[in-house]
């Protein structure tokens, strides 16, 4: 059954006093916005700073992707899907500038209206702005696409829908949004939503995924070819609505991008190496250094650029499943946090080069002190001293090994962290007082040789515990489906957080998620003081106050020890043909969603 079609709309009569009330004196169209302040750039700029208007058009890039595919759709749960198409096929009412931290200019809306106290947000859809078939972009094509994303839709779309009261036509290319509730960013996240040609799913099942429902988008680029499990090839769209948009400028001009797809990344990098792949991001700053020597590095064919960034660093590294009873007590996952040898793993694996993830919002300014909590970071965290784990209010970090195999110093801690949870090891395993024995499954996506051996590290480090895993790979749609459900002990986690964390921080650490599928909360995380943060941080009107509210949550989710962090990524390394190329100035936001091929063009010396 399809979604209650607009079931907001009925209630736009009960609230118009409300949006009257709000007034519309201080209101004006804008061609952008911000989270504070105003946006960098005037209404006319040219282009984006970070783009080159003066870059050619044509060529291609073939990237390498480890894993396989089963879906074009990549706006429901179920399928795996090419996580480019999101982002290269799709638009929005508005778009992103990467060298601000959170700054929205007009995409297919021309402006953006908002309440004095940011309680509504009116738009006004750009005139010619079209579909990839040529027809237009209605209002009744927003509206649809709200919501069903809102209601059958991923599920990271269903926290914005759910907080508007109301949304409403008030001209031939105008929707306004009500919210029912204080949420200065909620309007930007509106704003950012893709919207999608409601003819294209008539008579179809949205939810169901594959590969027999060719996009008809909005974006720079179309669906070109696909065939199943090897690869995706995307066509410059010469017809493209926006070209002319001085959002648009400098960007998109490579003719084809091209996602070959490999079963593992070791297969992946030699495709690289005999040229079968153009465009090659290396994780492995070793690997970096000794092994990207081949011929056509040698002949300057390949280029080796390294991209820096500001962004934080996120969290990357092996979830603990607290849904499950032996990772409740945070004094168990703390012990497995001990007995993780990363210096020891570091220096096997990469020569000791990349640093450790030291939390969340590690590598930038949002990230917490790690001693004690003082000034506004404590009062908001102070309500909240019963529920905190050790750390969160006197100071904490990750434990520091010897770089030697034993690891004897935190292995002892490791000990004694499992006795105060009440494990001891008997006869040579970690046993509680019914002596059943403590194990875990850890889940693997096939492909990963780099997890594959950080693991192994690790097994071999537990046994001096008494804990014997079980390691379970599986291909890219099974781990996908068991993420989705939780149906795992531990296993590989990645979240990327930006210079702007809002509310989508409710669908990584929210209760919600602990039995609502397809949220990145895989932690199984339920954590009021954690939300709390999260309610300041969306509320904050000040720069400070928003500074405040991001340390204190970073306090909360690091200190939860929910997640053993590995590598911190502070730069980007990508090695690619000489042809392609990049302007010289680099955004903020480094190498991120779609720098690459957003702004890179192909040009023969």
């Amino acid at each position: 059954m399809g979604p209650d079609y607009f079931r907001h709309i009925a209630r736009a009569g009960a609230f118009a006093a409300l949006i009257c009330g709000a007034g519309f004196a201080g209101a004006e169209p804008r061609h952008g916005i911000a989270m504070y302040g105003e946006p960098a750039l005037p209404p006319d700029f040219a282009h984006l700073p970070y783009a080159n208007p003066e870059a050619p058009t044509g060529g291609r890039i073939v990237t390498g992707e480890t894993g396989n595919f089963d879906s074009l759709n990549p706006h429901i749960a179920k399928g795996t899907v090419p996580w480019q198409l999101r982002f290269l096929v799709y638009e929005s009412l508005m778009g992103r500038s990467y060298d601000e931290p959170f700054s929205l200019y007009g995409l297919l809306a021309e402006s953006i209206e908002v309440g004095p106290n940011r309680e509504w947000a009116e738009f006004t859809l750009r005139d010619g702005a079209e579909f990839s078939d040529g027809s237009p972009v209605t209002v009744e094509d927003v509206m649809w696409s709200y919501e069903t994303l809102g209601t059958i839709g991923h599920p990271r779309y269903h926290g914005v829908w759910n907080k508007v009261e109301a949304m409403e036509q008030t001209g031939p290319r105008r929707i306004r949004f009500t919210l029912n509730t204080e949420d200065r960013e909620m309007v930007l996240l509106i704003g950012m939503r893709p919207i999608l040609k409601k003819a294209q799913y008539e008579g179809r099942d949205f939810t169901a995924s594959g590969l027999d429902n060719n996009p008809i988008a909005t974006g720079p680029y179309v669906v070109d070819k696909v065939e199943a499990g090897r690869f995706v090839s995307l066509r410059r769209n010469p017809d493209y609505w926006g070209r002319d948009l001085g959002f648009r400028r400098g960007t998109n001009v490579l003719d084809e991008i091209r996602m070959e797809f490999y079963g593992d990344s070791s297969v992946a990098f030699e495709a690289f190496k005999a040229g079968e792949v153009t465009s090659n991001r290396e994780f492995n700053a070793s690997k970096w250094d000794t092994q990207y020597n081949f011929p056509a590095v040698q002949r300057g064919d390949v280029v080796k650029s390294v991209i820096p960034h500001q962004r934080p660093s996120g969290i990357t590294g092996f979830v603990m499943n607290t849904r499950l009873e032996q990772f409740k007590d945070w004094r168990v996952r703390d012990a497995l946090i001990h007995a993780f040898n990363f210096e020891y793993i570091n220096e096997t694996l990469t020569g000791g080069e990349q640093p450790r993830i030291t939390s969340y919002f590690s590598n930038s300014i949002l990230g917490m002190d790690h001693g004690p909590a003082t000034g506004r970071v404590r009062d908001l965290l102070e309500p909240y001293k019963d529920e905190l784990l050790p750390g969160a209010l006197e100071g904490y970090s990750l434990p520091v090994a010897d770089g030697s195999a034993r690891n004897r110093k935190n292995i002892a801690k490791a000990m004694d962290l499992f006795e105060q949870a009440g494990w001891t090891v008997q006869d040579g395993v970690m046993k509680n007082a019914q002596g059943q024995p403590f194990t875990f499954e850890i889940l693997l996506n096939q492909g990963s040789a780099e997890n594959d051996a950080i693991i192994d590290l690790y097994v071999q480090a537990l046994k001096r515990l008494g804990i014997a895993p079980t390691v379970t790979t599986v291909d890219s749609a099974q781990f996908n489906e068991r993420t989705q459900t939780y149906n795992f002990g531990m296993t590989y986690y990645r979240v990327g957080v930006s210079l702007s964390p809002g509310n989508e921080q409710y669908l990584y650490w929210s209760a919600e998620g602990i039995d609502k599928p397809g949220t990145r909360n895989l932690m199984g995380m339920n954590s009021p003081a954690a939300e709390a943060m999260i309610d300041a941080l969306v509320n904050s009107e000040t720069q400070e106050d928003f500074l405040a509210a991001t340390r204190a949550l970073d306090r909360v989710l690091t200190t939860g020890r929910y997640v053993i962090p590995i590598y911190q990524f502070n730069i980007s390394r990508i090695a690619h043909v000489k042809e392609l190329k990049y302007p010289a100035h680099i955004p903020m936001y480094g190498d991120w969603i779609n720098w690459q091929p957003d702004v890179w063009w192909y040009e023969e010396d």
